[in-house]
């Protein structure tokens, strides 16, 4: 089946691609929503430009759609996106990384089934901890870029997800409920590399903004 993903930038979005094409389906084009909210409910916002340089290394056409980020208004943006993946490219359904929001889950398979075709959502349920380790073993190559829950600070910004910081956060969820892979907003991620993309990418700078336990690092990538 041709279809979309849509592409934060971040692990899951782009795991669920991989998992998507590993089934068969062919992934006709990205769809990235950028918002101007940075507390967006639906959309990944930290380094979300830089979907534009992963889009470059799969080789895969990208079609970004650009939000104010208002609460529900911001679905029509995201309607936008997919009608123009139905249109140009043909495809018949969307991926995405969804894992346990039903907000965000509910709210696409709605633009969905108005649209008629299939919203895929792969990680659907998942263990987080084990979506972690499957990150790892599928040689994911995967960078923290916010951080938005307490006791995360500055200091999480540029992190790898490897084995170290698997059992590092599996003390934080036991500890403080920390949600292990960020399903609650409190990590976000960019993917350097994976099976995915035909080289990997390497930050070549950044800048940190924030303070106390709400960090984001906007990065340069090449």
């Amino acid at each position: 089946m041709k279809v979309g993903l849509l592409l934060s930038g971040g692990k899951d979005s782009m795991y669920a691609g991989f998992l998507a094409k590993k089934e068969g389906h062919e992934i006709s084009c990205l769809i990235s929503i950028v918002s101007e909210n940075k507390e967006s409910y639906m959309f990944h916002t930290p380094s979300i430009d830089k979907v534009e340089k992963q889009a470059e290394v799969m080789g895969i056409p990208l079609i970004i759609v650009k939000t104010k980020g208002e609460k529900e208004k911001e679905l029509v943006d995201l309607e936008k996106g997919i009608v123009e993946g139905i249109d140009k490219y043909g495809i018949e359904g969307v991926v995405t990384g969804a894992v346990g929001s039903v907000y965000q889950a509910s709210r696409i398979q709605k633009i969905c089934d108005k649209l008629k075709i299939e919203c895929i959502n792969l990680l659907w349920g998942k263990e987080q901890i084990e979506l972690l380790q499957d990150l790892v073993r599928d040689e994911f190559e995967v960078i923290i870029v916010g951080v938005f829950a307490y006791p995360l600070d500055e200091k999480w910004l540029g992190r790898v997800i490897d084995d170290k910081y698997i059992e590092e956060v599996s003390e934080l969820w036991e500890k403080y409920e920390v949600n292990p892979a960020g399903e609650g907003g409190e990590f976000e991620s960019f993917v350097l590399n994976c099976p995915l993309f035909k080289k990997g990418l390497k930050v070549k700078g950044f800048k940190d903004y924030g303070e106390k336990n709400s960090w984001r690092r906007e990065i340069e990538v090449e």
